[in-house]
């Protein structure tokens, strides 16, 4: 029997729901990169927990109406939404693109407020579902166009997460660090007695960070890779917001 649903919008990796899914919860990732055909359910050895790739366009307000009833309907029937989190993408609103904001805003006038209402969006579907939760994005604009964040890290910070037996990345590892020992400042926007997890530091690699050095470029794989949700502190919000753990 499951422990509850968590629902992840803008997730293609599915990197921030593994620690749930292996606790025996149901997860969904949705994503509009996500096949149209065919759901690919990926249940761990344990076979306790799952997750579920859901294809979505998350821009379509529609799409957010749908699963606010459907998700909503579960509930009625006995389910429990455990958490939320979500990944609006960054590109038109991270500071690190700010050269390119005139040309864009030229281009495609209000570009920027069309993004941030995304991850407002994002958050109103988790406070009508009544559910602890975290909106991420590098540091950007959304800190004018909505609101402070309430929390930021660094991957390092939260590398002692993961065992000393994981510590090379599974999937990338000539790309990530062993023990997400990389800087990169990340902002949370939080709601509904979300937990920060504490820090449990590790030594972050000298200069930039190998996502910096070899993901340049932008191809659908390295923003993939480059937005991947580090696993020491997807482990650590499980461990702080998880039902065994509240």
């Amino acid at each position: 029997m499951t422990k509850g649903i968590v629902l992840s919008l803008y997730d293609y990796t599915g990197e921030a729901l593994k620690p749930w899914a292996e606790a025996g919860y149901t997860c969904y990732a949705f994503d509009i990169q996500h096949s149209k055909e065919n759901v690919n359910t990926d249940t761990f050895v344990d076979s306790r927990g799952s997750i579920t790739y859901r294809h979505a366009d998350l821009h379509d307000l529609k799409t957010l109406k749908d699963l606010h009833s459907e998700f909503r309907l579960r509930v009625l029937q006995g389910a429990t939404i455990a958490f939320g989190m979500a990944f609006p993408v960054c590109t038109d609103l991270a500071v690190s693109g700010a050269a390119h904001f005139a040309r864009k805003e030229k281009e495609n006038p209000g570009f920027q407020q069309k993004a941030a209402l995304h991850a407002i969006r994002a958050a109103h579907l988790f406070n009508k579902l009544g559910v602890p939760f975290f909106i991420e994005n590098p540091v950007s604009v959304l800190s004018t166009l909505w609101r402070k964040p309430d929390y930021s890290f660094h991957p390092y910070e939260y590398g002692n997460y993961i065992h000393d037996d994981e510590a090379e990345h599974p999937r990338w590892p000539e790309y990530i660090a062993a023990k997400d020992a990389y800087p990169k400042k990340t902002c949370l926007w939080t709601g509904n007695g979300f937990t920060m997890p504490w820090t449990d530091p590790v030594e972050p690699e000298k200069g930039h960070s190998r996502q910096h050095l070899k993901l340049g470029g932008k191809s659908a794989k390295t923003k993939n890779i480059r937005s991947a949700t580090p696993r020491g502190f997807a482990r650590a919000v499980y461990e702080f917001n998880s039902m065994e753990t509240a």
